[in-house]
């Protein structure tokens, strides 16, 4: 055990991520060693290229959309921290207590979960997913399995039934309400376009 704390010196913010996170030493060790192998110039930093390394990533239809979820807007490289939050969003929900005792809303959280997904649709950081945005992550998910008729019916029944204001697009608190439904979000399908994937239950 002393040499996985000794390890954990070099960490930046090692024990404020485990708070924060929810990730024990062990794991927040594992995530800083794959990292470390990303970063293959030692810049400390991960560009969207970085990424590239991650074999599961390029054959998932979507994993662009996931990579730049590590970025904010305008933001061209992620650290180490930033990184670990992100990856915080794939675990089971649990609470997380501050060093005080006090209770946070912990990053694994389902809202949580759920504005990370909604981020994967909202592309433009707009706080609505539009009908445009829909469609490209149904391409992308249903690509040649069914035709554009049917992508476009797809989508033009998840507006209809999120979009309880009426103006064509999907705002944050619709499409939670539309999670609701179930309580685990599911990954999208030709019948649940908008339920996203609740990593680890």
């Amino acid at each position: 055990m002393g040499s996985s704390s000794s390890s954990m010196d070099h960490i930046p913010n090692a024990e404020e991520l485990m708070q924060e996170t929810g990730f024990s030493a062990a794991h927040l060790l594992r995530l800083y060693e794959r990292f470390e192998f990303l970063d293959k110039d030692q810049t400390g930093e991960l560009r969207p290229e970085d990424f590239g390394a991650i074999g599961g990533l390029a054959l998932n239809p979507i994993g662009d959309r996931i990579i730049s979820a590590f970025f904010s807007p305008g933001q061209e490289t992620v650290d180490f921290p930033s990184f670990v939050r992100v990856l915080a969003h794939f675990r089971p929900n649990g609470t997380n207590r501050t060093r005080n005792g006090t209770q946070q809303e912990p990053v694994n959280s389902r809202t949580r979960k759920l504005k990370f997904a909604f981020q994967l649709y909202d592309q433009d950081r707009d706080g609505k997913i539009s009908r445009a945005e829909l469609l490209q992550v149904l391409r992308a998910m249903l690509g040649i399995q069914v035709t554009e008729e049917q992508l476009q019916s797809i989508a033009e029944r998840a507006i209809q039934e999120a979009d309880l204001d009426r103006d064509d697009a999907i705002s944050f608190d619709e499409f939670k309400k539309v999670q609701q439904v179930s309580p685990h979000p599911q990954t999208p399908t030709k019948e649940t376009p908008l339920h996203p994937t609740e990593g680890g239950r």
